[in-house]
């Protein structure tokens, strides 16, 4: 071989060790980069699972304080009729609607749904049996029942009072267990007390006796289009519709608009009802009249656009109650439903496209955590803890303002503070309001996820973005039980067109479609399964301290 050609085949060889050590290093490269990438998407995928397992914790504990509610008032209910009395200081020996009915047992129904089935499908079932019974006085209509006097409390009958607490029992108790349940006896006693209501009230303009004050008239006026809303959504029977656009129309014109009419507008609880109220039944005039949600749009906005002139603090927190026609602030003390009045800007905004109430709701969600940890809502009460974390909770669902988030860390705890050893809070109607917002704070660390034969050893939570849903499951003793994913309630429960924000509803934080298909990977075996099969339970079995990881995705 000539030394020329020598020296090419040297010069083509280089070349081609040159090439494959570039190739060689290349391939090395993509596969660190590869093995990098997958080690930290494991990582993240590790850390989510963690997280998921805090937020079990966290549950756990909303969880075990509502069932210790539960089991507390039990004790307390009477011997005979195994009601409970409306409080335990001055009215020990009554049930009463709009207190007993409303705000404590509904709750107790609820937690026993969730955590103790056996209560719930026997003594809970009993309770509203015997109430139906011993209570209804006008048709199905409840009045008070005095368990010393074995009948009701007064020998005459107080159509206003009676009004009252029907309104009140439908809107506080029987709506929640209506979101929760769908379809049951309490919304077929609903329904009861809604037909019987009908045939003695149209437009409520006058709620007679002092005990309720100035602002009952709005207040049951306001029930009453909440309760005609859903319950027009979940029948579709027109007469529900018919009377709420008949109160609807009363309020929403030149002569009686609340802002233009009302000297006196509570923006708290017992007042704001009438804000939220309108502003539900304009959500379903939008869908099934659009006539008459152009004729009631003006007056929707200027309503709203009032409250927010005359009716917020530097950090739009609304105070108890102003005066609409001078801008009067009769009591400057913070409002804890701030957020029952924010659902309806936000429903606006939704219907409407109207910015500032999308910005109103951002300003008050802003401010919490910087300016109102462990803030005296109303008076020293547990109440007031729960129904403002309750309002926070369902905007932040919408709005998941980063700050609003430590915000309801912290102000869950204390409300918590305020339990008892043996699981009673303060001893009044108002207790209920702390297990419903317990539930509802567990239902945000789990994702909506609640499960079958619950006990206090099961530690479950979770971790969802957008396509995704992480859960961890782990408990000290062997379990055996389903994971029942939650699904649109809005739509499946009320058939809801859209989940407008409202008071006593059920935030859906991952919501299940149950005619489509999901991934469900446990471990490395991944399966297609029908989100109708999720909704209905996956089944999960647990040995001893186990530790089970499960990823849902759409």
């Amino acid at each position: 071989m000539s030394t020329f050609f020598l020296k090419q085949t040297i010069k083509v060889s280089a070349r081609q060790m040159t090439i494959s050590t570039k190739l060689a290093t290349i391939a090395l490269f993509l596969f660190a980069e590869f093995s990098f990438a997958q080690s930290s998407a494991n990582q993240q995928k590790e850390s989510t699972f963690n997280q998921a397992l805090a937020n079990g914790k966290a549950a756990n504990e909303a969880f075990r304080r509502s069932h210790r509610f539960l089991l507390g008032w039990l004790t307390k209910a009477d011997s005979v009729t195994g009601l409970i009395p409306r409080n335990l200081t001055q009215s020990t020996c009554i049930w009463n609607a709009w207190d007993a009915a409303a705000d404590n047992y509904p709750f107790m129904v609820m937690t026993a749904a969730m955590l103790n089935r056996p209560l719930f499908e026997g003594k809970m079932r009993q309770m509203l049996a015997t109430e139906t019974y011993l209570t209804s006085r006008i048709g199905r209509l409840p009045d008070t029942y005095s368990f010393c006097k074995k009948g009701f409390e007064n020998s005459i009958i107080d159509t206003s009072q009676v009004v009252f607490g029907s309104a009140e029992y439908m809107k506080d108790g029987l709506i929640p267990l209506t979101e929760w349940l769908g379809p049951s006896p309490w919304s077929e006693r609903m329904l009861g007390i809604l037909e019987d209501l009908d045939k003695i009230v149209d437009v409520p303009t006058q709620i007679k006796g002092s005990f309720f004050g100035n602002s009952a008239v709005v207040e049951v006026g306001g029930d009453l289009l909440q309760v005609l809303a859903r319950m027009y959504w979940l029948t579709r029977n027109p007469k529900w519709l018919q009377w709420g656009i008949q109160i609807g129309d009363y309020y929403l014109s030149d002569a009686h608009l609340p802002t233009r009419t009302l000297q006196r507008l509570r923006l708290r609880d017992h007042g704001c009802e009438i804000v939220s109220g309108l502003v539900e039944l304009y959500a379903v005039v939008a869908t099934a009249n659009p006539a008459k949600k152009k004729q009631w749009q003006p007056y929707v906005h200027e309503m709203l656009d009032t409250i927010l002139a005359k009716g917020r603090n530097e950090h739009g927190l609304f105070y108890d109650e102003i005066n609409p026609l001078t801008g009067e602030i009769i009591q400057k003390r913070l409002a804890d439903n701030f957020g029952y009045t924010l659902n309806a800007f936000y429903t606006v905004y939704l219907i409407d496209h109207v910015v500032a109430y999308r910005e109103a709701t951002l300003k008050t969600l802003g401010s919490l955590s910087a300016h109102y940890r462990n803030h005296d809502w109303e008076s020293g009460s547990a109440d007031g803890y729960a129904d403002a974390i309750e309002g926070a909770l369902n905007l932040y669902l919408r709005e998941p303002v980063t700050s609003t988030k430590d915000w309801l860390e912290s102000e869950i705890k204390v409300l918590w503070n305020f339990q008892k050893p043996d699981g009673i809070i303060e001893g009044w109607h108002g207790d209920g309001n702390f297990a419903r917002t317990s539930l509802m704070y567990a239902l945000w660390k789990t994702a909506g996820i609640h499960i079958s034969d619950w006990n206090a050893d099961i530690i479950y939570g979770a971790v969802s973005d957008k396509n995704n849903v992480y859960v961890t499951v782990t408990s000290s003793k062997a379990w055996k039980g389903k994971l029942i994913f939650g699904s649109k309630w809005h739509s499946e429960h009320l058939h809801m067109p859209f989940d407008y924000p409202r008071i006593n509803q059920f935030q859906e934080w991952f919501p299940i479609e149950k005619d489509k298909n999901y991934k469900v990977t446990i471990g490395s075996q991944t399966r297609t399964v029908k989100g109708s099969t999720l909704i209905a339970g996956y089944p999960v079995e647990l040995k001893a301290n186990e530790v089970i990881q499960l990823r849902c995705a759409r």
